[in-house]
């Protein structure tokens, strides 16, 4: 409990000072994406937190809507605008989700927030990453996001349930920090696209 307090505290302040000094970055971010998706920067999408419980998750807009003559969208590497793209590689359509965490919705370190619709789809152990607040980092981010399996990212969220510590959050920041420095593994979303988790066993 006095851990889950602390961590909050850390959470709050981290990222207050983070969006102030990101804001200059923030901004012309803004800029850019207001003229490369016609007038809409922002993508806000409900994503299940801590116990399930669903909020906004705020991102920049890095793709574009088009749809094909189905009415369904068009592939990921046919959406992303060269502005996205750009933002992608840099990990930049992650800074604003320091406004979930200010609001308390997420932390720093967790396990990511992902689709709704994948909750019925869980296994019971599976399950178990909703007993703490998502991240916009986690175990599975620094371990190799969408180059790894599900059953493997889940296995990784579990584990973070399981071990977290203030120790472990800082070292899950700092390979975070490593990483994208190097532009490895923790956001490689601008060359490949997360596949739809099915549930069970999928891969």
């Amino acid at each position: 409990m006095i851990y889950l307090i602390f961590k909050r505290i850390c959470d709050f302040f981290a990222a207050l000072i983070g969006l102030i000094l990101l804001s200059p970055i923030i901004l012309l971010t803004i800029i850019f994406l207001f003229f490369a998706n016609k007038g809409a920067p922002f993508f806000v999408h409900p994503r299940p937190g801590k116990n399930a419980r669903i909020f906004n998750l705020i991102k920049f807009k890095t793709m574009n809507d088009k749809k094909d003559e189905n009415g369904d969208f068009l592939p990921f590497d046919q959406r992303v605008t060269k502005v996205g793209a750009f933002i992608r590689k840099y990990s930049l359509d992650e800074i604003l989700q320091l406004l979930n965490v200010l609001k308390g919705d997420m932390s720093l370190v967790g396990p990511r927030p992902l689709l709704e619709q994948y909750l019925p789809l869980y296994s019971k152990d599976q399950q178990r990453r909703h007993e703490v607040k998502p991240g916009i980092s986690g175990w599975a981010q620094v371990n190799g996001r969408n180059t790894i399996k599900w059953v493997k990212k889940f296995e990784y969220d579990v584990w973070y349930v399981d071990n977290q510590s203030f120790l472990l959050d800082l070292k899950i920041l700092f390979l975070t920090f490593k990483k994208v420095l190097k532009k490895e593994g923790v956001n490689n979303s601008e060359s490949l696209n997360m596949t739809t988790f099915s549930g069970g066993d999928d891969e």
